[in-house]
């Protein structure tokens, strides 16, 4: 077996000799929770009850009759709160076990959502709005209620019961939407059927985005200062369509609690106060751009190993974002935040808590700030690419469990995930789709490792399992913005040669890509300080290239 070469940290010229803020930062005391959307969703009559605006909410009817619910979910006898059945539904490492009817309701009227629960972790809600939960009931029912107060051109309300991921099963029973008068919309002829529970192996449909056809993504060092000097968020030119704070990053790898500390005036003499750079945060978004935490990097180890690291991780995170009004999150985790664990052979259905923390944990950020909130990830191409040949340990534990971890997390949140970065830089040779080896620093390796996620792949040489395509638009090429960033730096000829490889299936060299693909989005770059250090080199060609 070739030798399986292990990833170096993302900017790690950039941060050597940087010391690494370790101050607390205080976070939200409580971590929301929303509903995951839930395709398939039915308008349903109301019942005879005036005031009263769901279908069935005892399960009386013996059957899922009106609900839309993750596989898994069924109604039983012998356990109901009131009547003879109830609803149970256990989640699973990739699915909340949500059951939810979508109902016609009034414009600027309030209505009281209530349901009798038995579990840990149950929650109820209307999707995009209110939610409570409870952390346990103990050995019986408990009851839930939340109030809300529609939209002023709001006709339809979508609410929901779930558990949370991992957890084991819960019951739900008696579940009540009251408002005045009663519903009014009549059930299509065809019902749905369940949702299917094997996810689709074509091209992820992406999140809406406001993004340009071709952006450009960058990191900001914003917590500690280097040889490339420090830059104002206001002095970011307005070629950069991304811009990652760098870094979110935790006291304890286990803790999940994440703080982000601006660079001292000691450290960073000219930086810019905390006013100052939350203004320089707004206009930047109001020029269009998205401003975001990234959370990791070479110094910001995170394994969110338990239920507690990861709902501090939603808290702490949150807190963030709601302090500095960012636009969402970027993960970039290294070093051994993620690795799977012996067994774990399957990155449809992961079993690592690390992994299954962190995608139940990003899923729950994407609930709470819904369709505008921005998820990019850029990990090494050791995660990703590798995954070809190997994931994790392998069959008798001799390969570094490392090997494709990211792999699980990208699947689980492909239909949430605005881009993914790969980073081609800072890498062993990999080895592409023609079975062949390339190495870092030319377009040669950019074509080929972002052919592997545009074609997708076999994981760990399994046809039957196969790592599905990204959609073009979800994709951008990641490289060092000069040669003091990183190792791995390709020069502008180069990174036009890949693109016009990958975009027109022109000036590909020795490889043949398996597509061509026009909207492929652009480019990231470590890092945008670099990049002002070389004077805007690697920002000017993409102008120069896109225009």
């Amino acid at each position: 077996m070739p030798t399986v070469t292990p990833p170096g940290p993302h900017g790690t010229a950039a941060r050597t000799g940087s010391p690494t803020r370790r101050r607390a930062l205080a976070a939200a005391a409580t971590a929301l929770a929303g509903a995951l959307a839930v395709g398939g969703m039915v308008a349903l009559a109301p019942s005879a009850s005036a005031g009263e605006f769901l279908a069935d909410g005892g399960f009386e009817a013996g059957s899922l009759s009106g609900w839309t619910c993750d596989a898994g979910a069924q109604v039983v006898t012998g356990q109901a709160h009131s009547g003879s059945y109830a609803l149970k539904a256990t989640p699973s490492a990739s699915a909340t076990g949500q059951c939810a009817q979508t109902v016609t309701v009034a414009p600027n009227t309030a209505y009281t959502l209530s349901a009798q629960v038995e579990g840990s972790y149950v929650y109820i809600g209307v999707d995009g709005g209110a939610s409570t939960w409870t952390a346990g009931t103990g050995s019986g029912y408990a009851p839930l209620s939340v109030s809300f107060t529609t939209g002023a051109s709001q006709t339809t309300a979508k609410i929901y019961v779930h558990g949370w991921y991992g957890q084991p099963a819960y019951l739900a029973d008696d579940i009540s939407l009251q408002g005045p008068g009663g519903g009014t919309t009549t059930p299509p002829t065809t019902p749905p059927t369940t949702p299917p529970t094997t996810p689709p192996t074509t091209p992820a449909s992406p999140p809406s985005s406001d993004l340009p056809a071709h952006a450009l993504v960058g990191y900001l060092h914003e917590t500690f200062a280097n040889g490339s000097g420090y830059t104002k968020l206001a002095d970011v030119p307005d070629d950069w369509d991304i811009i990652d704070l760098a870094f979110g990053e935790t006291d304890s790898p286990t803790s999940g609690q994440i703080h982000f500390t601006r660079c001292s005036v000691g450290e960073c003499p000219s930086v810019e106060s905390d006013a100052d750079f939350k203004a320089a945060i707004k206009a930047k978004q109001a020029e269009g751009k998205k401003v975001l935490l990234s959370i990791g990097g070479a110094g910001g180890e995170v394994q969110l190993t338990t239920t507690a690291a990861r709902d501090a991780f939603v808290s702490s995170v949150g807190g963030i974002i709601d302090q500095w009004g960012l636009d969402g999150v970027d993960i970039d985790f290294e070093n051994q935040s993620l690795s799977l664990n012996a067994g774990d052979t399957d990155f449809k259905n992961p079993t690592t808590p690390a992994i299954v923390n962190l995608i139940a944990a990003i899923k729950s950020l994407k609930a709470k700030y819904g369709d505008g909130f921005v998820l990019t990830m850029a990990p090494e191409t050791f995660f990703v690419q590798t995954g070809y040949q190997f994931y994790g340990s392998g069959p008798f534990n001799g390969q570094d469990p490392r090997c494709g971890a990211y792999l699980p997390v990208i699947y689980a949140l492909r239909d949430d995930l605005t881009l993914l970065t790969v980073q081609d830089y800072n890498s062993g040779p990999i080895m592409g789709l023609d079975n062949q080896y390339h190495t870092m620093g030319g377009a040669d390796f950019n074509i080929a490792m972002t052919d592997m996620l545009l074609t997708g792949f076999p994981v760990a040489g399994n046809t039957a399992n196969m790592f599905p395509a990204l959609d073009p638009s979800q994709v951008a090429i990641g490289l060092p913005a000069s040669v003091n960033a990183g190792n791995g730096y390709t020069s502008p000829d180069q990174v036009d040669q890949a693109l016009d490889c990958l975009t027109k299936k022109t000036n590909c060299g020795g490889y043949t890509t398996h597509g061509t693909w026009p909207s492929l989005r652009g480019l990231m770059t470590w890092s945008i300080n670099w990049d002002d250090f070389g004077g805007w080199a690697f920002s000017h060609n993409f102008d120069s290239y896109f225009g």
